[in-house]
């Protein structure tokens, strides 16, 4: 089940297709969706939890906990809504664009993809644009 949560005043267009869609990119990738949670916040908070749990004193636009067993993904992954909106201006591109290529960047962690190394970053790009290109709402 993925649901969508938040602690700003951001409210989420299209719910129901981004469930549906992340779904898709899920079991395309032959993994099942456990509980999956989007928290969407602003840069204060995330900010705090990047440094408590991360112990990372940066900004970022996503911190994913991963809770998932196996075959079936289950996480809490938080969202800086201040940071997406930045990034999507910095980036010439449009808000809901670039949310959604964050979104799916976090259940691509729990598949395993990693971004460290500049190898590991192009297959998670490779692999955001394979999902990306099924979005037909937006």
């Amino acid at each position: 089940m993925i649901s969508f949560y938040t602690e700003t005043n951001f409210c989420l267009e299209h719910e129901n297709e981004f469930r549906d869609w992340i779904e898709n990119c899920i079991l395309s990738n032959n993994f099942e969706t456990g509980e999956i949670n989007y928290i969407f916040v602003d840069d204060i908070y995330l900010h705090k939890m990047n440094k408590k749990f991360l112990n990372h004193d940066t900004l970022t636009d996503i911190i994913t906990f991963d809770y998932s067993e196996n075959k079936v993904l289950s996480a809490d992954i938080y969202i800086s809504i201040d940071r997406v909106t930045e990034n999507a201006e910095f980036f010439n591109n449009k808000f809901y664009n670039e949310l959604s290529r964050v979104i799916i960047h976090g259940v691509l962690h729990l598949m395993g993809f990693k971004d460290k190394t500049n190898e590991q970053k192009l297959q998670m790009r490779l692999q955001e644009e394979l999902c990306l290109n099924k979005i037909n709402f937006l």
